[in-house]
């Protein structure tokens, strides 16, 4: 079966998916309903879309095969805000720490499976147009290469209550830049532009707002002659300086540690920050 029939047949209620054989690229978008970040409905159906793109990679005729997974947001003005706070909330006061775990470790085998391209040789490209803050910018992160519109904005925001982000941003950030920057954007908070972020070299792209997609089948058609030699080079640095799965989950693990210490006053921070991004996305 043709991999555009296989994705017609199947529909998940966070994302919305779409095709484009010509250019062997799948892209899809991020829509969770009940607030504009991972919430459990949005991992669940991530990492359902993850299996069925592997599985249909392999069903798939040779000169069929997908080279290029985009991914994107149906939520104008936001990429994605990151970590359920409301979630996060409602566990760390019941003190359920093994339900926050088993989140946190549903985010970071995500996180591990964008890091290594889902282990097929294709290429993953994060389209940011509008706000990708905490783990979206993580996961943005976690991709080969980031193409944004200009309005876009990028941030860690966590340490406002007290928190870091433990879904990969020191990994990615440490290795992609150095340590000692790294560690300044965990622990400033600060929000970045697009424009910010392509001059450290994070992101390859910066275009108008609503030229994005436009841009992205662009750099597609420009470079996917040399998808093989860039996925060999892209090999190589994961070769010199690769990422563990143990290393995501024993950051994520302190993450949890540091979680369920939290006292009464960073969690009304993080109540209010959660109300705020509801408000942006007009739920209550």
């Amino acid at each position: 079966m043709p991999p555009e029939l296989s994705f017609a047949l199947r529909e998940w209620e966070n994302l919305k998916i779409k095709v484009d054989p010509a250019n062997r690229t799948l892209w899809y978008y991020m829509t969770p309903h009940s607030a504009p970040s991972f919430t459990p409905g949005l991992l669940s159906d991530l990492i359902d879309f993850r299996n069925t793109v592997q599985s249909i990679y392999h069903r798939t005729p040779a000169d069929q095969k997908l080279l290029y997974l985009v991914s994107g947001s149906g939520l104008p003005g936001i990429y994605n805000l990151g970590g359920d706070l409301g979630y996060f909330a409602q566990h760390i006061r019941s003190k359920d720490r093994e339900r926050l775990r088993r989140y946190a470790h549903d985010c970071i085998d995500l996180m591990y499976s964008c890091a290594s391209s889902l282990g097929l040789p294709i290429i993953l490209i994060s389209l940011v147009q509008g706000d990708a803050l905490g783990g979206g910018f993580e996961v943005a992160l976690s991709s080969d290469i980031i193409i944004a519109e200009r309005s876009a904005k990028f941030g860690l925001p966590e340490i406002l209550f007290n928190l870091f982000p433990g879904m990969g941003a020191y990994s990615f950030l440490s290795r992609k830049l150095d340590p000692a920057r790294a560690m300044r954007m965990i622990t400033s908070g600060k929000v970045y532009t697009a424009e910010e972020l392509q001059q450290m070299g994070l992101v390859e792209l910066v275009v108008d707002d609503g030229k994005g997609e436009e841009a992205v089948r662009d750099y597609i058609a420009r470079n996917s002659r040399k998808h093989a030699i860039h996925r060999t080079i892209r090999d190589v640095g994961r070769r010199v300086n690769g990422l563990t799965y143990e290393e995501l989950r024993d950051v994520v693990d302190l993450w949890v540690d540091a979680a369920m210490n939290l006292d009464e006053q960073d969690l009304r921070k993080i109540e209010r920050l959660r109300a705020a991004q509801a408000k942006r996305v007009g739920l209550t």
